[in-house]
């Protein structure tokens, strides 16, 4: 193997891992999303997971960010807006990939 195809099986590798991590990060996040969604609405646990495994699952059906904050809005209401649910969602994205990259780290 040349050195170029060695740079390249690396390269693509770690673009394998990177995007693995986003994923994994992106789905807590969406736990991390119905625990305080279910949290404002004065939900229990079990309905918090519940409802966590739907967005997770809206998630992976649609792919995009607009399709989760769509959802969380439809299930809070008047609860909160777009604007602080977006905020929300970056708020707890960063707490979920601190989280991802300690524990690929142990």
């Amino acid at each position: 193997m040349t050195t170029f195809d060695e740079r390249e099986a690396a390269f693509e590798s770690k673009f394998a891992h990177d995007e693995k991590m986003q994923f994994i990060a992106r789905m807590r996040r969406n736990r991390f999303m119905a625990v305080w969604a279910s949290a404002l609405k004065g939900e229990t646990v079990e309905q918090a997971r519940k409802y966590g495994q739907e967005l997770v699952h809206t998630d992976l059906q649609n792919v995009s960010e607009d399709d989760v904050v769509e959802a969380v809005k439809g299930y809070l209401g008047d609860l909160a807006d777009e604007t602080k649910i977006r905020e929300k969602m970056s708020e707890l994205l960063v707490e979920a990939k601190e989280q991802v990259i300690a524990e690929a780290e142990d």
